[in-house]
């Protein structure tokens, strides 16, 4: 029988049998309709992924007429992380002139919305002369980073720390006290990057420090939207569940901790973001494949219940790739065709 070329999670080469890519497969859906209470991948949709995991080509693509708007974070840093010294404006201008961006963002080295406050005049100048040489649109992204306003670098207890000591309601304050620090950041350097002419913000990483993470974010958008109606906000999550690191947070009247996307989805949208990236995690003790039926199996709920564009996390670690720092082209190709043609969604 012949033997598929395939890679584990964690980025490892390795080969199927076509009896065991269809069994990942269907293993995977069942995995995500099962947590997020979701429908699975049909018949047919479970065989056109076998075509695509089983094709024998380097690199796979969308039919023509499928294609979809990509959205970038950090796209100033990632650059740099290959090991190209350039300037952030630069760093734009490749995405956009020599890679054919459809949209660019950007951001400071810190990428977290505490850090930048104090230094915002200085990004609006350099966002205003990045404008002027840019055609494509343009967000601001940082992460809420809730954990940065915690000792010994922020004001607050760090609630990691009580947590274990068995003191909650200490830690459960300390959240609190930190995701207002952060709301007041985020809107003040999300209002100043709009007034200086950014296309939208980006909240990226969204929930990484759990629920209060989250609901920081959501009013945070709701606050921004009300003063800046036109304002395109993408809220890109950290993962596909909310950490309880709080437990009693509410948005709404819906407890935060243990949503998943397509629910994350609905709070989403009642803060009046204007686009939703679901984030999938990677197990890398399975196969990209077994990893790809889930990611888009609840990629497709989203879809199914959306108001919004949904543009799914592709990258290191989420989105059915693998946990690397440079996923592999045959990895994210195969990936990205998945999730565009079969769950139906806006961008990547």
């Amino acid at each position: 029988m012949q033997k598929i070329y395939t890679r584990m999670g964690d980025g490892s080469i390795t080969e199927l049998s076509e009896s065991e890519l269809k069994q990942d497969l269907e293993e995977g859906t069942r995995d995500a309709a099962e947590r997020g209470k979701v429908s699975p991948l049909s018949e047919d949709e479970l065989s056109y992924l076998f075509d695509i995991y089983s094709a024998p080509y380097r690199f796979v693509s969308v039919e023509r007429g499928n294609e979809v708007v990509l959205s970038y974070d950090a796209a100033t840093l990632k650059i740099r992380r290959v090991g190209v010294s350039t300037h952030r404006i630069q760093s734009l201008q490749i995405y956009e002139k020599i890679l054919g961006a459809d949209t660019a963002e950007f951001d400071h080295v810190d990428y977290s919305f505490k850090p930048v406050k104090p230094i915002i005049a200085y990004e609006q100048t350099e966002l205003e002369q990045a404008l002027l040489v840019m055609t494509i649109p343009m967000f601001y992204g940082a992460m809420p980073n809730l954990g940065s306003y915690t000792q010994p670098d922020g004001p607050c207890p760090n609630y990691a720390d009580l947590m274990p000591q068995g003191k909650i309601s200490e830690a459960r304050t300390a959240e609190e006290e930190a995701m207002e620090l952060a709301i007041k950041d985020m809107v003040a350097v999300g209002s100043a990057m709009y007034e200086s002419g950014v296309d939208g913000i980006n909240f990226d990483t969204t929930a990484a420090a759990g629920d209060a993470d989250f609901l920081a974010t959501l009013r945070a958008t709701e606050i921004l939207k009300k003063k800046h109606p036109q304002m395109c906000i993408e809220i890109g999550m950290a993962g596909e569940f909310i950490l309880g690191m709080h437990g009693e947070l509410t948005y709404g009247g819906v407890r935060l901790a243990g949503l998943y996307p397509h629910k994350q989805l609905e709070l989403v949208e009642k803060a009046g973001a204007t686009i939703f990236g679901p984030a999938i995690n990677t197990n890398t003790d399975k196969s990209c494949a077994w990893n790809a039926a889930r990611a888009v199996t609840f990629t497709k709920a989203c879809v199914k219940n959306s108001h919004i564009p949904i543009h799914a996390n592709m990258g290191m670690g989420v989105g059915g790739l693998p946990v690397v720092d440079q996923p592999p082209t045959d990895a994210v190709s195969r990936a990205s065709k998945a999730m565009v043609e079969i769950s139906r969604l806006d961008g990547l």
